[in-house]
């Protein structure tokens, strides 16, 4: 028996669909960069329900997140990479939902958790269709309730189309160059229809729609950010990243917390999103005993609240980095010289008088059993 893919409207309820202009753009760019290759992209936005009538919800596709370099591109294939994908959508969700608080008048509508809707991606040829394999990887995501998803959107991007082609039902279409176009079919799945549904886009100018955060230096560049925090740690500290609002302007700021082993302080170096074009700054909190089931976003909560500017400003050294701060406010003093060889005539001669006895090994015991205990109630 031949699998169903596809279904009707009618079958089922179909939310309201809006696309920034935008995602299109995106889509354009990825997919002619990829001309032989299948490609694709996750989508991000909103979904926002009808509160006032009861009718169906509508999903705003915001933007879109592309995968990273482990993607499979292939003519037939597409696998999406997932870690960086993820790492940026959790940028983004954790910059919207700072924002959230902020929206007035119209964009109050907007005021709803980001999240992901689903992933669009490149078919060779006319296939504008899911395939088999598609539905069934949209069927495992949907019923994983670990992902907390009833419905995905699966938008199909198919290249060549004749210019003159014009939008309608649930594709929209874009002009490229020599006389082509490009099409994106959307579709639609959820847990109750079990088939991939047409579902109707509008598409909106960028300025009626969200914008989100721009990246983060530390997600975009990922061979700084290893070898910055390779620095810290090779001088003795460690180091955990949390995202915060130390402004009251976003984007938000990825913050180090740091220190070292025996330090009364902790340092929290604060760089701006698109460091290192601007610079960090640092400020300084009493140490923080952590347990091992501390929460470290509640301990940084914590030293924030805390902390103060150093109270001489901080010189940063672009070509060090964020070391260069760390130096300059918790400078660490320099280890003792090497004890030095000794000389011939310094060595004890043969004919010296014998050294007095060591102490038993009964008093030696309870010396280091004595100095031990005084030890251990230091720590205590």
């Amino acid at each position: 028996m031949k699998l169903k893919l596809l279904g009707r409207r009618s079958d089922a309820a179909v939310p309201n669909l809006v696309v920034a202009r935008r995602v299109i753009a995106r889509m354009i760019a990825a997919a002619q960069s990829h001309l032989e290759d299948e490609t694709g992209e996750a989508l991000i936005g909103l979904i926002i329900p009808d509160e006032e009538s009861g009718g169906a919800a509508t999903i705003y596709v915001l933007d879109t997140i592309a995968p990273d370099d482990s993607a499979l591109r292939l003519y037939h294939t597409f696998q999406q990479g997932d870690e960086l994908q993820d790492e940026l959508i959790w940028w983004l969700q954790e910059n919207w939902r700072t924002h959230r608080p902020s929206l007035m008048g119209d964009r109050k509508k907007f005021d709803a958790p980001l999240r992901y809707l689903g992933d669009w991606h490149k078919q060779p040829g006319f296939m504008i269709q899911p395939s088999e394999g598609d539905l069934f990887t949209a069927l495992d995501w949907i019923d994983d309730e670990s992902n907390g998803m009833n419905f995905l959107i699966a938008p199909i991007v198919t290249l060549g189309h004749p210019s003159s082609a014009a939008a309608g039902g649930n594709y929209l279409t874009a002009p490229l160059n020599e006389g082509a176009a490009l099409r994106v079919d959307f579709w639609y799945i959820d847990a109750q229809s079990q088939v991939f549904l047409p579902i109707a886009p509008v598409e909106s100018p960028n300025d009626q729609l969200p914008s989100l955060a721009p990246y983060p230096w530390h997600l975009l560049d990922e061979k700084r950010f290893a070898s910055e925090v390779r620095k810290i740690e090779e001088a003795g500290y460690f180091v955990s990243l949390t995202l915060w609002d130390t402004d009251g302007t976003l984007p938000l700021e990825v913050c180090l917390l740091t220190a070292r082993l025996g330090s009364d302080n902790l340092l929290i170096l604060v760089t701006p999103y698109d460091y290192p074009a601007h610079p960090p700054t640092v400020r300084i909190a009493p140490f923080i005993h952590m347990g091992e089931d501390d929460d470290l976003y509640d301990v940084f909560a914590e030293a924030w609240e805390q902390s103060v500017p150093p109270k001489e400003a901080a010189l940063f050294n672009p070509e060090e980095g964020l070391i260069s701060l760390i130096r300059a406010v918790d400078p660490q003093p320099d280890p003792p010289d090497p004890p030095s060889e000794p000389s011939a005539q310094d060595a004890p001669s043969t004919n010296a008088a014998p050294q007095k006895a060591a102490p038993s090994a009964a008093s030696d015991a309870g010396t280091a059993s004595s100095d031990a205990a005084s030890q251990k109630e230091e720590a205590s």
